[in-house]
Formats: C-alpha cells, sequence, structure tokens
C-alpha cells in the first residue's frame, strides 16, 4: 500500500523542521539578552559605582515606579551619583535573577555600606530594543531578629 503523494510531502518537512532546530533561532532581543543586559548594568551601576558608562543602556524617557526616584534618566543618574557621593562604599550583591520576556527581576542584599544590615529587595526592570525602560522595586529592610531561622536570602 502506498500513501498519499501530501502525506509524505508532510512527513518529510515535519522530519526536517524537527531536525533543524537552528532554524528557529531566538529573536534578536532574547529573554536571556535581556537578562545579561540588566545584570550588567546593576553590577557597573550599583557596585563598580560606574554611573555614566552603565546608564548608556538606560533609555532617556526611563520610567521609574520607586516614589522616591524620578523619572528620566538623567534624573535617576543625578539622583544615585548623590547616594553614591553620600555613601561611597554602598553595594547591591545580587543573589537571584529570573527573566520572561521583557522583564527581569533581581533578588538582591543592598547595603549603604559594610556596617549596614541592609535591604532585601526585588527589583524588576523592563527592557525594549535593548535598552532598560521601566523599573520597579520591592525593598524590605534586614532586621536585627527574625521570628524563625531563615535568612530573608
Amino acid at each position: 500500500m502506498t500513501r498519499p503523494r501530501f502525506a509524505t510531502l508532510y512527513l518529510a518537512l515535519s522530519l526536517t523542521a524537527l531536525a533543524a532546530p537552528a532554524a528557529y533561532a531566538a529573536p534578536q532581543n532574547s529573554a536571556e539578552q535581556n537578562r545579561a543586559l540588566v545584570v550588567d548594568f546593576y553590577n557597573r551601576f550599583f557596585n563598580q559605582h560606574q554611573v555614566a558608562e552603565a546608564s548608556a543602556v538606560v533609555a532617556p524617557q526611563y520610567k521609574q515606579h520607586n516614589p522616591q526616584v524620578p523619572d528620566g534618566k538623567a534624573p535617576f543618574v543625578n539622583y544615585f551619583t548623590g547616594y553614591f557621593k553620600q555613601y561611597p562604599h554602598a553595594s547591591s550583591r545580587i543573589l537571584r535573577s529570573a527573566v520572561d520576556g521583557d522583564l527581569v527581576w533581581l533578588h538582591n542584599h543592598s547595603q549603604s555600606g559594610p556596617d549596614d544590615r541592609g535591604r532585601a529587595i526585588v527589583n524588576i526592570f523592563r527592557v525594549k530594543d535593548g535598552q532598560i525602560v521601566e523599573h520597579w522595586d520591592v525593598i524590605q529592610a534586614v532586621p536585627e531578629h527574625a521570628a524563625n531561622d531563615n535568612t530573608m536570602f
């Protein structure tokens, strides 16, 4: 018994698609590229204090959801330039990251200096066309004592 011609062609095309995953390459701005962009920016900006250099990936119309920091790239850079002058030993260690398309999450331990207990922060960045365009954060102080033996990190 012979197969109908269209069934043979369909089977051949299906097998070709399965055998050649490279034909389905990730888009230019893949989720992992977004994560890499944000992690690099965050480390350079908040840990190495390379404010001007690192902020090259921040969009001019950067939208900020933290009520203490103004919208826009220039006000964001100015705010943290002042903060780093006041706290030259400030750091924010990335403990975890997650990505979903254009959104990148970072779980951080942020400290203004070595004697600061710090804050547990979850930062959420939105990336568009290779630039950071929006930011949200949730911040919780690291307490001296906890009701459990778990750390915040």
